[in-house]
């Protein structure tokens, strides 16, 4: 699973889900976070992220990891990453180093597939990394230009760089706009993504 939003727990029971095999953090800011104590009927999830995100973890959550913890709370196991791949479940993760402004977030590919959120910027060297894949996920917040977030414009611009064979826009505020009318001003191979939606890769 990747990042942790504060409506987890809806997600978690629309879905039926039993079983994680890990939690891959994106950055600390409380839209990607505010759901992780709601793992706490799934038995301890490896949560992987980078040591800034892990100190906040530790910070914010500290009744998951006293030394006598209470009856219940969250079983998380902190793994520090950095930008080197890792193995979950003999499935190779791969970062990859993005801007959200001027802070330095992660994204992640796994297999050919990459999921990228909060980008402002991405450097030149990271675009090795999100070669020939078959489904990208990228943010695209909004119509106009906005400080720490590409638009829509900025969105397609990156993935027509990216050249996956099929782009998915996620992470929008209301301004975007209506879905349908949206859509139909998208390349052929981009969409706007949409709650509950699922995808067979």
């Amino acid at each position: 699973m990747v990042d942790c939003g504060p409506d987890l727990r809806q997600q978690l029971l629309l879905h039926n889900v039993q079983h994680i095999d890990g939690v891959l953090l994106t950055h600390e800011h409380y839209d990607h976070i505010g759901g992780l104590d709601d793992v706490r009927p799934l038995g301890e999830i490896t949560v992987y992220a980078e040591k800034k995100v892990v100190n906040v973890i530790y910070r914010n959550m500290p009744y998951c990891f006293s030394e006598n913890k209470y009856p219940g709370v969250p079983a998380l196991k902190m793994q520090e990453i950095d930008l080197s791949p890792f193995l979950i479940c003999k499935t190779t993760v791969q970062p990859v180093r993005v801007m959200h402004a001027k802070l330095p977030i992660l994204g992640f590919r796994i297999k050919n597939v990459a999921y990228l959120t909060d980008v402002k910027s991405i450097e030149e060297s990271e675009y090795d990394r999100l070669k020939n894949l078959d489904v990208l996920v990228l943010n695209a917040l909004r119509i106009k230009t906005h400080i720490a977030h590409i638009n829509l414009e900025e969105a397609i611009e990156i993935a027509k760089k990216i050249g996956a064979k099929q782009t998915y826009f996620t992470h929008l505020s209301h301004d975007m706009g209506k879905h349908f009318d949206v859509e139909q001003t998208l390349p052929e191979n981009m969409h706007i993504a949409y709650d509950n939606l699922t995808l067979n890769v």
